[in-house]
């Protein structure tokens, strides 16, 4: 149980598994590269070690109950009675972490296990080490975690919600929400030289009193009985310049403003996503609390049409939280990867998606600069 006085009852520690132990495995099947430098790696695997190690003994100290789960290991039932999640690694691990997380009601922290010291920050040939986590998702550090983390067991620290993107993918007989995306997604065909086909668009919801007539009496209107059909039967849906008024968990919308995309993709991030990939395809760093999106089509080939500068000006720009982005796929396949490359969703042709920022927002812990 926890002492007098901690803020929390029990937390969950969620641990990276090492470049090193991933190797080990291979390389006692045979199959470890051989130009791996294990030196190096096992320096990164005893400094994270080092640091599951003192904050084991910390929770201890402060009589916090704790449990451990490795973070390819995790899953919906560690987290029973948890009122923390701790992410020990870098910031992949706390994107993990933060999929299981799609309630938004436990609060993370992330604890870098291996950062960067003002010595190694120094840039010098062949002494810099690029296979650091950043830690931008973490707020504590092996160097200060013996004073930040009793900090934040007892209340302290800053702990503040971030927006999330959710995605929905509708497909022929089934309609699916991805889990919440924190940094950002990426839409676009599996082989990296083929081209992305989509059509991309913005949705409005459809006030079918209005649009198509809808009336609980006679006359000309919808009688009671058609009006409950045309919520289920897409032949009594209201039609726009494209055809069929879209649907999503029963709502219909309209698709405004579309246009045809032969790309090498898209990204979106949200405002804690767009110092990563989305500044560097060349979107614009966000204030990390802003509830907007931002989306980005990657190599756009735009064709040949008369209004060729109305259309690169699409190529990026801003989802604000209040609007909805949607794609129909047209490509024969399509992935969307979810916070990089390890979780992802396989598209088929003619596969619609719904993208806004109405996920439920994630309490994280930030760094207190």
């Amino acid at each position: 149980m926890a002492s007098g006085g901690a803020f929390f009852r029990r937390l969950l520690v969620v641990i990276k598994q090492t470049a090193f132990e991933e190797y080990s495995q291979l390389k006692l099947r045979g199959q470890a590269p051989k130009a791996l430098r294990w030196k190096r790696l096992e320096s990164r695997y005893l400094s994270h070690t080092q640091c599951v190690e003192n904050l084991l003994a910390i929770l201890k100290a402060n009589n916090i109950a704790f449990s451990c789960v490795n973070r390819v290991e995790l899953d919906r039932q560690h987290l029973a009675d948890v009122d923390l999640v701790v992410a020990v690694g870098g910031d992949g691990t706390v994107l993990s972490a933060a999929h299981f997380l799609d309630h938004g009601t436990i609060p993370l922290l992330g604890i870098n296990s291996d950062p960067m010291s003002d010595e190694d920050k120094i840039v010098k040939k062949k002494k810099s080490d690029e296979r650091r986590s950043h830690g931008a998702l973490c707020a504590v550090t092996a160097a200060n975690m013996q004073t930040a983390v009793p900090q934040i067991l007892f209340g302290g620290g800053k702990l503040a919600t971030r927006a999330r993107i959710q995605c929905i993918v509708k497909s022929t007989f089934s309609e699916t929400r991805l889990v919440p995306a924190l940094n950002d997604l990426l839409i676009a065909n599996p082989s990296p030289a083929a081209v992305s086909r989509f059509r991309m668009g913005w949705l409005r919801e459809v006030d079918l009193d209005v649009k198509g007539g809808l009336r609980d009496g006679g006359g000309s209107g919808l009688t009671s009985a058609r009006a409950h059909s045309s919520l289920t039967d897409p032949q009594l849906l209201p039609r726009n310049q494209d055809g069929t008024v879209t649907r999503f968990g029963g709502i219909p919308f309209d698709v405004e403003n579309s246009l045809n995309v032969w790309s090498s993709g898209m990204w979106v991030s949200t405002a804690t996503g767009s110092s990563a990939a989305m500044a560097a395809a060349g979107g614009k760093q966000m204030d990390i609390y802003s509830s907007d999106l931002q989306y980005l089509i990657r190599e756009h080939m735009i064709e040949n049409v008369p209004n060729k500068d109305e259309v690169r000006n699409l190529d990026k720009g801003m989802l604000k939280n209040d609007q909805h982005l949607h794609l129909r796929w047209s490509s024969q396949k399509g992935r969307i990867f979810i916070d990089g490359s390890h979780l992802m969703h396989n598209l088929e042709l003619g596969d619609e998606i719904l993208i806004d920022a109405k996920a439920p927002p994630l309490a994280l812990y930030s760094r207190i600069d």
